[in-house]
């Protein structure tokens, strides 16, 4: 049976390394160094990085060509039809010459180096590809010898992608703090997407751990491409221009940072860059650092932030609706929607019947779909709880926050007090189920009930 690790998948031709490439690179990445191996190595570094969703290119595939992110969109997990969409996450190479505290690859670090040159990633991206185990790439890199040595490797991959193998799939590049703008604009114009990554939301925390990096050369490339991308618009271009736009990445937790900088960095990403996407990433302690947190960050703080991100994208929120100088972080026990809903009683509860729209997507338990739903139907039909259930409405938040031609099922007081009990999760359940708990089924046994 045919594996990933079978040579055959993972052969790549003897080039020698490109003039450019530094020592420390070379060195590294000598012929004796096989393909496996570095594959191996650079693949295992890249995992840390969590910004590449794909979703939103429509690159279409030519005479000739291989390759197609245009019918469904791609994305990092699943896309627009339900398939399970890989992506090849990897390092063009891991001899960094930064020294981020935080990170496996730093200069200080005892960790193994390797290097791929351009024409031996190219051909493993398309040996993956053949045999349908990727659909695309995501294409990163330490920093080697210098941000613009690095850029111009990384783009001569995307480039013999491209032009040599004739791939049109989608590819994600990281976009090099520091390197020339005319790299970046090439760059932009052979891939999908770039992303750089902001990594902490105080430039303090920046300075502390990332001595090498500064915010000004982090938000510059960011800046640029948002610009050059708002030029080209309904431009007709031989090659699309950064078709599915740009994505950011913060750490959470490593440099004490609140959630409410956190998200107020995040909206202005959005308004002032047009970013896609920030990714938020709960510190995992990788190497060791006297400033650093001793164990990882919680999950739930991770999973809180992409709540709120949601909703300030889709549902109208502001950042400082969510959070306040009072109140700087989210709460473990119920999400940022019921928080914001605990907040501002005095609106609740609302006639779903009559309710403006806006208004409809700030109650805990209505999605946007569902508020579609109501606003649509209600113009025909007055609608009862039974209609709200039916329609996708998670009644066991919502019921506290609306009514329904006058009628409240909540059947208690709607203060903070009581619906702040209610809607807190339970202590039992307040960890992630492991698919490994084992509760021993005998007569006498019962099974856990659930606490609603």
């Amino acid at each position: 049976m045919e594996t990933i690790a079978d040579k055959s998948l993972i052969k790549a031709p003897k080039a020698d390394m490109e003039p450019f490439i530094p020592e420390i690179a070379k060195e590294s990445s000598r012929t004796f160094m096989g393909i496996e191996e570095k594959l191996n190595i650079l693949a295992s570094g890249a995992k840390y990085d969590v910004s590449c969703s794909s979703s939103g290119s429509r690159r279409k595939n030519s005479a000739g060509g291989m390759g197609n992110a245009a019918p469904s969109g791609i994305c990092h997990s699943w896309s627009d039809d339900g398939r399970c969409i890989s992506l090849l996450k990897i390092l063009q190479g891991n001899a960094c010459a930064y020294n981020c505290s935080y990170c496996l690859n730093r200069k200080d670090s005892a960790c193994r180096r390797a290097v791929f040159s351009p024409a031996e990633l190219a051909e493993l991206t398309m040996n993956f590809y053949r045999r349908n185990y990727i659909e695309g790439l995501f294409l990163s890199s330490a920093v080697i010898g210098s941000p613009d040595a690095t850029m111009e490797m990384m783009l001569k991959t995307v480039k013999l992608l491209r032009q040599g193998h004739g791939f049109n799939g989608y590819i994600h590049m990281k976009a090099i703090p520091g390197a020339d703008s005319m790299l970046l604009d090439e760059a932009a114009s052979y891939v999908d997407r770039m992303s750089v990554n902001v990594e902490f939301a105080n430039p303090k925390s920046l300075a502390l751990f990332a001595p090498d990096k500064n915010s000004g050369a982090i938000y510059k490339p960011m800046d640029y491409l948002h610009q050059r991308s708002q030029e080209q618009k309904g431009i007709k271009l031989r090659r699309p221009f950064l078709p599915a736009g740009q994505t950011s990445q913060m750490i959470i937790g490593a440099g004490g940072e609140s959630d409410r900088e956190i998200i107020n960095l995040s909206q202005d990403l959005y308004h002032g860059y047009s970013l896609k996407r920030v990714y938020y990433s709960a510190y995992a302690p990788v190497m060791e650092h006297p400033l650093l947190p001793g164990g990882p960050v919680p999950l739930w703080r991770e999973h809180r932030l992409y709540e709120a991100d949601w909703l300030m994208r889709f549902y109208g929120f502001e950042a400082g609706e969510l959070l306040s100088e009072q109140q700087k972080d989210f709460s473990d026990a119920y999400d940022p929607k019921v928080g914001w809903a605990l907040n501002h009683l005095d609106q609740f509860p609302v006639e779903v019947n009559s309710a403006p729209y806006e208004l409809l997507l700030r109650v805990p338990g209505i999605g946007v779909l569902s508020a579609k739903k109501i606003v649509m139907t209600r113009r025909f039909s007055n609608l009862d709880f039974e209609t709200l259930s039916r329609m996708g409405v998670v009644l066991k938040r919502a019921v506290y926050f609306i009514t329904a031609n006058g009628k409240y099922r909540g059947q208690v007081e709607i203060s903070e007090e009581t619906l702040r009990r209610r809607l807190s999760k339970p202590e039992a359940y307040a960890r992630q189920l492991n698919i490994f708990d084992f509760i021993p089924i005998t007569p006498q046994a019962k099974l856990p009930s659930l606490q609603l």
